[in-house]
């Protein structure tokens, strides 16, 4: 394995390129880093998911684990380049003040819209414009938990390749499709294949819990952390929905609203 010693070898500069988000986005790349990060990704990546692997990092002085190690030289036995980085060159990529020492180069795997089959991924999550990366992080970690299988990313928001995506995502992000498209490509998408779409707005007549049932395929849509659904985007909804607020405060956090939501869907779904 080559050892990299300086911080101006083009691999290390190609890493922190990567902390800018129109790299991220003309590359498809994204960097994980940590032993768990880079273990979900090497078993997405050899089970066909979402997640390439093309380069691995690590400060031997640094790495402990012996998992982490073994990992390592099995996916360089399978063709991936690995590099040995000495420790103040690796602190000056990593994103954790006290790093794990190892970390991955990744190409994400986006599907087009036109690609995903209702039949198969029938229930998903549309967020419109999110602004926070770690809400889409956790998000993806909810999906994943009650076995939602797609998300849509419309009109823009989070760059799906952001680091935080990845880390508040505990991984979920390589074995689950996430999509970019508008919110109007959405609206002929799911039309065209009879998707049902479930709104969350404070607008809503109908509490959540009020909700006996839902249909399959269909995607939960959520507005952004600013202001929520707009009214034609409710318009478009086949029902909306909205979670009591008893206290002061008008809304709650996206990544928590979807989690009720997410939870109280599963078992009624049909």
């Amino acid at each position: 394995m080559e050892f990299i010693s300086s911080r101006n070898n083009p691999r290390i500069k190609e890493i922190r390129l990567l902390k800018q988000a129109k790299v991220r986005r003309q590359s498809g790349f994204c960097v994980v880093e940590g032993i768990w990060h880079f273990i979900e990704a090497v078993e997405a990546w050899k089970q066909g998911a979402y997640a390439s692997l093309i380069r691995v990092f690590f400060a031997p002085s640094l790495l402990k684990s012996e998992i982490a190690h073994e990992t390592i030289r099995e996916v360089a036995q399978r063709g991936i380049p690995c590099y040995q980085v000495e420790e103040s060159v690796f602190r000056s990529i990593a994103d954790k003040q006290n790093p794990q020492g190892i970390l991955a180069l990744v190409r994400l795997r986006q599907p087009t819209l036109e690609a995903l089959n209702p039949e198969q991924l029938s229930w998903l999550v549309g967020l419109v414009e999110p602004q926070d990366p770690g809400n889409v992080g956790t998000i993806l970690r909810t999906m994943d938990a009650v076995g939602a299988q797609g998300l849509l990313l419309l009109d823009g928001g989070v760059d799906p390749f952001h680091p935080e995506v990845t880390r508040a995502s505990m991984g979920a992000i390589f074995w689950i499709p996430v999509v970019q498209v508008s919110f109007q490509e959405m609206i002929h998408w799911a039309a065209f294949n009879d998707i049902t779409i479930y709104g969350t707005s404070a607008h809503a007549i109908k509490l959540y819990t009020e909700a006996e049932r839902f249909n399959k395929p269909c995607l939960l849509l959520l507005g952004n952390e600013r202001q929520g659904l707009t009214e034609p985007q409710r318009q478009a909804c086949h029902e909306l929905l909205r979670l009591p607020m008893s206290g002061r405060v008008s809304s709650l956090n996206l990544a928590v609203a979807a989690g009720v939501m997410l939870y109280y869907m599963q078992p009624k779904l049909s």
